[in-house]
């Protein structure tokens, strides 16, 4: 693609590299056929190929953004599966992000947005509020009952996102005896909203890796994805610093070999830390050394290898992948890999590259499209007629969440399962339907 920056709006090295990623772009229009919104709707303009004309004309002629240019910015999922499609290269994932960040600063958009962006902003990324807000959610469905459709949008969103009911936060187990620990020292992410609506997986993969002999730190905090896809580019930085601080504090009482992440969401914001602050004198190195160390939780069991497997359910289990994991971090095959190595049959999802609608915050504040898509997704689960849903991200799972279909479950909580840990509460329903499988 033909571009004309001038030298002065190429001195920002925000500009600079988005203009390198416009000039790869070939106009091949490959894109369209993996683009969820695209495939819905039909529009050019709600294609990557669309999107990127519209980014190119706003972000070549330094104009403020326009509401058309929002909205066809706004639809899209962050899914980067054109990137996994797009045979030139064409870094999107960093296209739409700088965006967004220029959306942020140069768009008004009208008070009703501004205060759920804003709410969703403050509240995802603290556990605590977040715990108070989904107490709320519970206490208003039980109110407004059937009614909620008539709320105005997206508070219906809201309330059939918001689990019935909060799982209790177990305490925190002991760590392996030091003399048990040999196979290295690594930090968890415990993550944000993951903490609060499914803890059971930072707690199944804590178990885990430490009966594979890793000795296991704790990392606190959000990553800053949220904030970050919603343009708030600073907030997101401030979110990812502190997470950047407290490894280098880890590394300095004792070498990490990983820093390790279990939803797959935040594993693609970790590894782009490097880019994110490549500019930023202060931070650049640890940025990319944390970049270099992030690693999902399935790509370390599948390095390390499972531990002896106790219990084989031979149970048949859908993987969905998550975008993030497979166009995010390019990691598909070793969660089905690890699924099969404990003992489960594996069935693919037909068309696993598209989104279910998850995508952050994109399922409260797009929840048509939103929905569509997660129809859809369901629809071809229930075709496969597995028992039980494995995927490796939280968002995925509240998004699928589904009481006329197969329940979900993390696949660490599987793994962890099958090698000695407690039955997830998924499984434990399956299995009490079916006593034999558990012998």
């Amino acid at each position: 693609m033909q571009t004309h920056f001038t030298p002065a709006q190429l001195a920002d090295p925000e500009v600079a590299a988005t203009e390198q990623i416009l000039r790869k772009c070939v106009h091949c229009g490959f894109c369209t056929a993996t683009c969820p919104t695209y495939v819905l709707l039909g529009d050019e303009l709600d294609s990557p190929r669309g999107r990127i004309y519209l980014m190119k004309q706003m972000l070549e002629n330094s104009q403020p953004a326009t509401a058309t240019i929002v909205r066809h910015i706004d639809r899209c999922l962050s899914c980067l599966g054109c990137m996994t499609t797009c045979p030139s290269g064409v870094h999107y994932q960093h296209l739409i992000d700088h965006a967004r960040a220029h959306v942020e600063r140069t768009y008004r958009r009208p008070w009703r947005e501004r205060f759920w962006r804003s709410l969703l902003a403050q509240t995802l990324p603290d556990p605590r509020r977040l715990r108070v807000a989904l107490k709320m959610a519970t206490l208003l469905r039980t109110l407004v009952r059937g009614g909620a459709r008539r709320l105005p949008e997206p508070l219906p969103a809201l309330l059939r996102l918001a689990p019935v009911r909060l799982p209790r936060a177990s305490a925190p187990e002991p760590t392996a005896a030091p003399s048990a620990v040999s196979a290295g020292r690594v930090g968890l992410l415990a993550g944000c909203a993951q903490s609060v609506i499914a803890p059971q997986v930072h707690a199944a993969s804590r178990r885990l890796l430490e009966r594979m002999g890793l000795h296991v730190v704790e990392i606190e905090g959000c990553c800053g994805a949220l904030v970050h896809h919603l343009g708030r580019d600073a907030h997101g930085r401030e979110f990812a610093a502190r997470i950047i601080a407290q490894v280098l504090d880890k590394q300095r009482e004792g070498r990490l070999d990983a820093v390790i992440v279990d939803a797959s969401g935040c594993g693609t914001q970790l590894k782009d830390y490097g880019h994110l602050f490549r500019t930023d004198r202060s931070l650049a190195g640890a940025a990319a050394e944390v970049s270099s160390l992030a690693r999902d939780v399935s790509e370390v069991i599948h390095e390390h290898g499972l531990p002896p497997i106790i219990r084989r359910g031979g149970l048949e289990v859908a993987y969905h992948s998550p975008c993030s994991m497979q166009h995010g971090q390019r990691i598909d095959a070793a969660p089905r890999e690890l699924l099969e190595r404990a003992g489960f049959s594996v069935c693919d999802v037909p068309e696993g590259h598209l989104c279910c609608g998850s995508a952050g915050t994109y399922n409260v504040l797009q929840p048509a499209l939103a929905s569509r898509l997660r129809e859809r997704k369901l629809g071809h689960i229930r075709d496969t007629a597995a028992i039980l849903v494995a995927t490796g991200n939280v968002g995925c799972m509240v998004q699928l969440e589904d009481a006329a279909g197969p329940p979900l479950v993390h696949t660490v909580e599987l793994l962890d399962w099958a090698t000695g840990g407690p039955a997830p509460a998924a499984l434990s329903a399956v299995l009490s339907r079916s006593p034999a499988r558990n012998e």
